[in-house]
């Protein structure tokens, strides 16, 4: 067994001396090369965790890269994928770049014609997707897609001739000679395109962002070598794999670092799956973290009256320590008590004890949200950044970290505020520009080269970045007054009981408000608010609910100058979902979209 381990090594090294430097596959084989039979990959399969090795990997990365130039891929055709998080998604994604193909992800949840745009407009050969019921969507889009050649699905029998099955495509593959695949890896250079990421469209058709080979490589060795992650570090893939950040965070940092991700098994499986895993990262987008939050404070409200007091006196000796650990001070003598009686229990309980750090990305989080974790000894540490620079721009630090704040610019990068508060980039992490649109590339990027990311924000002394909102979603009332709403947005949504909310008043007399109520939270709200209402359709009529929610709307006003207060506001029984399309995958606002199919309401706002 040892001997057959070092011939495999041997032909390792053979095979990436025919390889191009600095290239995905390469960062691949140079961990199968050092990190051989360590594990790569961990997934739960029928009932029990089952690990593929570096080695393992590697071997069947390749093998699915030539059983897609066995179907017909060409070099810089897409590889358009649909599916959850699995070693499969992985193992499409990297075969795909290693035959010289472009990975495409597609969420889950995207409609039919979106599906259909993104496959067109990414000149998809191949589609490698879940089950038969995806399958057949790709079959009946499939007149309409003249450079579509196959369909492959990952788990199942098929159902038609048309579709090959997972396994007859690693059978093709073990047909194709190794020598024309390193002929393919070969070309490969570090500035070519290996990946596109389709942004969410909250304004109109998604953008093909065009990722090198150079971007994720020295994004995801920056990311590692900040956090200094290690062969024995455990990630935990659960988010959409068509999002940069989890792309990043899960198969190319840990790819980087030699370090093993495990998969979870569903998103409503995740609090379990992270009990066992106890993951060394974990990233979480805010929803995440307050569907945690709403958790801990449940078990802490059915808790006797002496722990709830004991978890009262912990929590504000954490928050305490934590304000302190960001302005370089002595944390408060009885911290190491609060420690040992609450915090590590809270981490252990939400699996969590082995973290090292813990993050949150993708969309604005509450202030709430962050203290709340704060004080149980749990710093989420905010990051920043986006598809066009490849993931994170700015990151925060265990020991260097602000609440509120974005972080600070990742080593070997640049970042500037333009005179009108739009965020800058610039670094080896921007990427090439817009797939077939070369005017929004233009638009984009800047001819020294900066990235012009849309958001508005500021840089404090310390060079921390405070993200305050969108360019284009600044309201600018009637009377000229220019209003940035996601802070007052955020701060809504704090108010108990209140899901979302989006604030109007564009060319307006003044600013509204439009709430979704959440029906988790609502009937505690309520009942502190003296109202019999228990679901969101009695709440929007319910008169005592009102005026509590209007006595919660003028504490906010409270912070806002004049120009920027509430006027009046709408109630919804509606929920904002990603299939209502209200919602992007990454539940970002779709504000164009909300402005339209609920128009009858705000027009009432205004009369």
């Amino acid at each position: 067994m040892q001997k057959r381990h070092g011939a495999h090594q041997r032909l390792l090294v053979n095979k990436r001396t025919m390889t191009s430097a600095h290239t995905v596959l390469n960062v691949l084989e140079t961990s199968a090369r050092r990190h051989g039979h360590r594990p790569a990959l961990r997934a739960r399969q029928d009932g029990r965790w089952q690990t593929t090795s570096w080695n393992a990997y590697y071997e069947q990365a390749t093998l699915t890269a030539r059983g897609l130039i066995a179907l017909g891929l060409e070099p810089g055709a897409g590889v358009v994928i649909m599916a959850p998080n699995s070693p499969r998604w992985f193992l499409s994604a990297i075969g795909a770049i290693a035959a010289g193909g472009i990975p495409v992800g597609l969420y889950t949840t995207n409609p039919p014609a979106q599906c259909f745009y993104i496959a067109k407009h990414c000149d998809a050969a191949i589609a490698i997707v879940q089950d038969n019921v995806t399958a057949d969507l790709f079959l009946r889009l499939r007149a309409r897609l003249p450079r579509l050649k196959a369909i492959v699905v990952m788990h199942g029998r098929v159902t038609s001739e048309e579709v090959s099955t997972w396994e007859s495509l690693l059978e093709r593959g073990a047909k194709v000679s190794g020598e024309r695949l390193r002929a393919r890896i070969a070309a490969q250079q570090t500035g070519d395109v290996c990946s596109l990421i389709y942004t969410s469209g909250t304004t109109g058709l998604p953008k093909g962002v065009m990722i090198r080979h150079q971007n994720i490589i020295w994004n995801a060795n920056a990311c590692v070598q900040a956090y200094a992650a290690q062969p024995d570090d455990a990630f935990i893939s659960y988010l959409p794999l068509s999002h940069i950040a989890e792309q990043i965070f899960t198969l190319h940092i840990p790819m980087a670092a030699g370090a093993c991700t495990w998969f979870a098994e569903r998103m409503d499986t995740l609090a379990d799956d992270l009990r066992e895993i106890r993951p060394s990262f974990f990233l979480g987008v805010p929803r995440v973290w307050e569907k945690i939050q709403s958790a801990v404070q449940a078990a802490g409200a059915a808790a006797s009256p002496m722990r709830r007091q004991l978890v009262g006196w912990a929590r504000r000796v954490g928050l305490q320590a934590g304000f302190a650990d960001q302005e370089n001070r002595r944390r408060p003598s009885t911290y190491w008590l609060a420690e040992r009686l609450v915090f590590a229990r809270v981490r252990h309980r939400l699996g969590l004890d082995r973290a090292r750090c813990c993050f949150t990305a993708a969309a604005p989080i509450s202030r709430g949200t962050l203290e709340f974790f704060l004080s149980l000894g749990i710093p989420i540490l905010e990051a920043y950044g986006m598809s066009e620079c490849t993931g994170p721009t700015t990151v925060s630090y265990p020991n260097r970290y602000r609440i509120g704040k974005a972080g600070i610019p990742i080593p070997g990068t640049e970042l500037q505020i333009a005179d009108d508060g739009e965020i800058l980039i610039r670094g080896p992490h921007v990427f090439l520009g817009y797939y077939k649109d070369a005017e929004a590339t233009r638009e984009a990027r800047d001819e020294q080269g900066w990235l012009h990311s849309g958001d508005i924000g500021t840089l404090d002394e310390s060079g921390f970045l405070e993200v305050t909102g969108r360019k284009k979603d600044i309201i600018v009332t009637s009377g000229g007054e220019n209003i940035v709403p996601q802070p007052v947005e955020m701060k809504l949504g704090e108010i108990p009981g209140v899901a979302h909310a989006i604030l109007v008043g564009d060319r307006r007399k003044y600013v509204a408000a439009l709430l979704i109520l959440d029906p988790q939270e609502l009937p505690t709200a309520a009942a502190r608010a003296g109202s019999p209402a228990r679901v969101p359709e009695e709440a929007c009529t319910c008169a005592l609910f009102r005026h509590y929610l209007q006595q919660q709307i003028e504490r906010v006003n409270g912070d806002l100058a004049h120009y920027a207060t509430i006027k009046r506001f709408a109630v919804l029984a509606e929920q904002f979902t990603i299939d209502g399309g209200e919602l992007t995958p990454t539940m970002k606002l779709r504000r164009g979209l909300i402005s339209e199919k609920y128009a009858e309401y705000i027009e009432r706002l205004y009369k």
